[in-house]
């Protein structure tokens, strides 16, 4: 027998400034008329940076220096010329990598060999891709001369910071548009050092502008009157209140919200493939994942084989530090999430379905919850409708194809979907009737800069990544 060592990653490729402040035509800024905040480790609840939280003033300081830079530098750069700046930005982060890494898992809790080997190769990935549109959008397929929008406002979430940083920014700036980005408050961090990449590459002042706070300053962004363009990547109760608050404005928007994927395990699938999909789809990052597989359909027939494997599989999962080598499940995010995963997991046990954990040790200090499945889940059950955005996988069976499909799309989201099956015309004919936004197919969570990724019905509206990520940051 093996005996376990652990593998931790060093915390002194990191240099956490006791304070951080806002990142303003070029710039770190005291806020004006905001305050602070602390951003801390999930994992220890430890306190590592004091954060500047931008005022309505702030936010129009942070506005005016992006039109200013639109107007005189950005906008009219040549694209060829922004094409330069995009790949100097994607040759840094892939030399400070390792850095940002470290970070992202300090700050968020995410296990160091997931943003190490998924998030920040995929961050580079789309500055790169990005680049490459730069001086090429006439022939994008929006027309022979196709024009920024202007200065775009940008929000993004808490389960992926630095990638959603990269999925809304690359794309922005090729186009030729300026940003005002604010980050999550639970983690600033790697956005803040984003800010000093900008600076390292010597980005034109005003081009890319960070605002760090909570709900207000958001509101304050999207609702500014100097802004052309709103993205929100986040909760669907929250996209529809931008969504309002938009309505009726020249403001264009995408929306990138919730999702209860179903992921479909058929009886000709290859077994152990599958759990590890499925494992992947529900575990990966602790479930804080938009699109995460977390309604588990099997067929019947196979519905004891897949479940007496996937428990033999999760028993070898490893929950603690995210900075270990070895850890598959890291801390959950926040105080909050971890209490909104509590009450719909208890919920889940008392509506009668069958709740089952591995044998897991959880941390004295942090926010941490162990990977659970649920069995015996109708549709009618909380935990088969409500997102719960944690490691919590609920399992139901179908009989037929047609019943399959029925259920995966019982949901007022339609983000993703995964199939898994031998047949290649079951496959065609699953995706073809699946509505939602991305079909994975014998595989999950894939990404790649070249591929949109987005939803429909609550899950939100308007693509990211690929070609047709561009569209929403030009005037077609």
């Amino acid at each position: 027998m093996f005996e376990y060592a652990p593998a931790p990653e060093s915390r002194s490729v990191v240099d956490i400034k006791p304070a951080y402040g806002l990142f303003i035509d070029g710039k770190f800024v005291d806020p004006s008329d905001g305050g602070s905040f602390k951003s801390i480790n999930p994992a220890t609840e430890e306190v590592l940076a004091e954060i500047a939280e931008a005022g309505s003033g702030d936010v129009d300081r942070a506005v005016r220096a992006a039109r200013t830079a639109y107007e005189k530098v950005w906008g009219p750069m040549p694209g060829q010329d922004r094409a330069k700046y995009l790949f100097r930005i994607a040759r840094i982060i892939q030399e400070r990598s390792r850095e940002l890494a470290v970070l992202e898992s300090l700050d968020n809790g995410k296990p160091i060999k997931e943003s190490r080997d998924v998030d920040l190769p995929l961050v580079a990935a789309h500055f790169f891709y990005y680049a490459g549109w730069a001086d090429k959008l006439p022939y994008a397929g929006f027309g022979p001369d196709p024009q920024p929008l202007g200065v775009a406002a940008q929000v993004i979430p808490w389960n992926f910071p630095l990638l959603m940083l990269a999925w809304k920014i690359a794309p922005a700036l090729a186009a030729g548009n300026t940003v005002v980005l604010k980050p999550a408050e639970t983690t600033p961090l790697t956005a803040l050092l984003f800010a000093e990449i900008c600076q390292q590459a010597d980005l034109p002042p005003g081009v890319v502008n960070i605002v760090t706070g909570a709900g207000e300053t958001g509101r304050a962004l999207v609702e500014h009157p100097g802004v052309d363009k709103v993205a929100f990547t986040g909760s669907t109760e929250v996209g529809r209140a931008i969504a309002r608050s938009v309505a009726g404005s020249r403001k264009k928007l995408t929306l990138e919200l919730g999702g209860k994927a179903a992921n479909i395990v058929f009886d000709d699938a290859p077994i152990d493939q599958a759990v590890e999909g499925i494992v992947n789809g529900i575990f990966f990052n602790q479930g804080h994942v938009c699109c995460a597989g977390s309604r588990l359909l099997v067929q019947e027939s196979v519905a004891d084989r897949v479940l007496e494997s996937l428990k033999r599989r999760m028993a070898q999962l490893r929950l603690g530090d995210p900075l270990d080598k070895n850890t598959d499940i890291g801390a959950i995010n926040s105080a909050a999430q971890l209490a909104r995963i509590k009450e719909l997991s208890d919920a889940g046990a008392a509506e009668g379905t069958e709740r089952w954990s591995p044998p897991c040790e959880l941390p004295d200090r942090g926010f941490w919850f162990a990977p659970t499945i649920f069995t015996g889940v109708t549709q009618a059950h909380r935990i088969a409708r409500e997102e719960i955005f944690g490691p919590v996988l609920s399992v139901l069976t179908f009989r037929t194809p047609a019943e399959a499909v029925e259920k995966a799309n019982n949901t007022p989201y339609g983000l993703s979907a995964g199939i898994w099956t031998d047949k290649g015309s079951r496959i065609l004919w699953m995706a073809d009737r699946l509505r939602a936004g991305v079909v994975w197919a014998n595989t999950f969570n894939k990404f790649d800069p070249t591929s949109p990724f987005g939803g429909y019905k609550e899950s939100g509206y308007g693509r990211e990544g690929g070609r047709h990520g561009l569209e929403a940051y030009l005037n077609v």
